[in-house]
């Protein structure tokens, strides 16, 4: 994953690190592509996790329009929706609250379904800082010990919207906290779950796992911790520092991520859409279930 590989109608496919991320040149995403070239971009996102395309002059219906190339979409969110006309978007801005992710999470893991795929398009990025992060966490279930990657594949978590990212430090208000937890969202997942695209195995941890079943409250946290920072280990990461066009696209089904808070109250905005995701299915072919809160419109956009 180290070579500059040239990929069909004109795309060039750079990697960034050597376990995740690369940039994809030679693709305008606003406009009507090749099938052979959106395959050539899914193949990337599977292989590399997340991948960056610079200058993408996206509006709300190009964006979309492209997204749609890799498979339905979702509402904008299960919790706020989207922006009046533009029901299938989330807006990330820095002056709105709530919108900070700054702690490693997979999208929406307290759904039964998370999202698949994750489309961010960059509006406005601050003159320092705002850095994103991702984790690999299919090389880092590989990467595990062998006795603890056999212990994970055997774990059941419940992942809740009811977590650390609610508490003030993250969102700033109690009022958030408040509005966010009206309705709380609750599923239980495998720790170790199937691709299902590339049967790989990956670690499907952050910020919204809660507790580990069958196990006791502090067992369960240092089970989580031990975990979470093989998955977060700098050698499973890549880093990407934004600009104004950037379109980042990541797996979402073998990735965590991390929005670096560090540009105080200078702004920052983004514009994000997601592709359904499916039912997580363990080692042991046990999918995983809802246990509170109905989504189901969720991913029915």
């Amino acid at each position: 994953m180290t070579e500059t590989i040239a990929a069909p109608a004109g795309v060039v496919i750079d990697p960034l690190s050597g376990n995740i991320g690369a940039e994809i040149r030679g693709v305008d995403a606003s406009t009507v592509l090749a099938e052979e070239t959106v395959a050539t971009i899914r193949g990337a996102l599977l292989e590399h996790k997340v991948v960056f395309l610079r200058d993408q002059p996206l509006d709300y219906e190009r964006q979309v329009a492209f997204a749609r190339r890799f498979g339905e979409l979702t509402l904008g969110h299960p919790i706020y929706g989207g922006p009046e006309g533009r029901p299938l978007m989330r807006e990330m801005d820095s002056r709105g609250e709530g919108t900070r992710a700054n702690h490693w999470h997979t999208d929406l893991t307290y759904l039964v379904k998370p999202p698949s795929f994750a489309f961010l398009h960059n509006k406005v990025s601050p003159p320092v800082g705002g850095d994103t992060l991702w984790a690999n966490t299919a090389v880092a279930y590989a990467n595990l010990p062998r006795g603890l990657r056999e212990l994970a594949d055997g774990l059941r978590v419940v992942h809740s919207n009811d977590c650390d990212y609610t508490d003030d430090t993250y969102t700033g208000t109690a009022e958030y906290r408040a509005n966010y937890l009206t309705d709380i969202f609750e599923a239980e997942h495998p720790v170790v779950r199937v691709h299902p695209e590339t049967g790989e195995r990956s670690l499907l941890l952050g910020g919204f796992a809660r507790r580990v079943l069958d196990h006791g409250p502090q067992q369960g946290r240092d089970l989580l911790r031990a975990l979470q920072d093989y998955a977060t280990k700098p050698e499973h990461t890549v880093r990407w520092r934004w600009r104004a066009g950037d379109l980042a696209i990541w797996d979402n089904q073998s990735t965590m991520h991390y929005a670096i808070f560090d540009y105080g109250d200078r702004h920052r905005r983004g514009e994000r859409v997601t592709s359904v995701g499916t039912v997580p299915v363990g080692v042991d072919g046990r999918p995983s279930v809802t246990l509170r809160g109905e989504t189901a419109a969720f991913g029915n956009a």
